[in-house]
This record gives C-alpha cells, structure tokens and sequence, in this order.
C-alpha cells in the first residue's frame, strides 16, 4: 500500500505523540487493542460516526509504508475494511498534522484530504 492512512484524535495527544516519539494511542483504542485509523474516503464517515460531540481534533497523516509491519486491515464498520495499526505508531511515519475546524454543518475536512 503507497497511499498514506490517516489517524483522527484530540491535538494535545498528537502534539505529545510529537514529543515522545511515539503515538500510543487512546483509551478506545488501548481497549480495542490497537489504534484506529482511516483511509482519505473514510474519513468524513468516521468524524460522523465516532466524532461529533468532539469540539478540537486533529488528523495525522502516516505514510503507511513505514509501518507496513503494524498494519492490518480488517472489517468494521459497514463491512469495510480499514487499517488498524497494532503497536506504537513511530512518529517518524507522521508525514503531516492538519487541525480540523467543526462549522455549524458538522466537521470541515482540510482541501488537501478531500481529494
């Protein structure tokens, strides 16, 4: 896989994640056993489902390719597969961090991930 997978979570995780290395997840994810994460399509249906009483977000985009190896992709919601990362996310797969803005239609996703 060359497309990058995306992590939508609270900014002051991220930037901590930034600091430490490594992101280690949240607590639905240490609950489920791994870190959720999207692809581009996917993302504005996970805001909506799992993100909507959440007032700051951020999303990491990770170059897949990195962290091959910590990747698998499985069947959630809807019947879709999507990435789960198994392990530490290193930060060095984190190519990028886009602040979200929350408009009175819901959440705005940034051009650059709409594509």
């Amino acid at each position: 896989m060359t497309d990058p997978i995306y992590r939508i979570a609270a900014p002051e995780a991220l930037a901590a994640a930034s600091l430490a290395g490594a992101y280690q997840g949240e607590a639905h994810d240490k609950a489920d056993g791994f870190i959720h994460a999207s692809t581009r399509a996917q993302l504005a249906g996970t805001l909506a489902a799992h993100y909507a009483d959440a007032e700051r977000l951020a999303v990491a985009v990770i170059d897949a390719q990195a962290i091959a190896d910590l990747i698998r992709w499985e069947t959630s919601r809807g019947g879709e597969d999507f990435p789960h990362i198994y392990g530490d996310l290193p930060w060095s797969a984190v190519t990028a961090v886009h602040l979200l803005k929350k408009g009175e239609a819901g959440w705005r996703l940034p051009e650059e991930l709409t594509g």
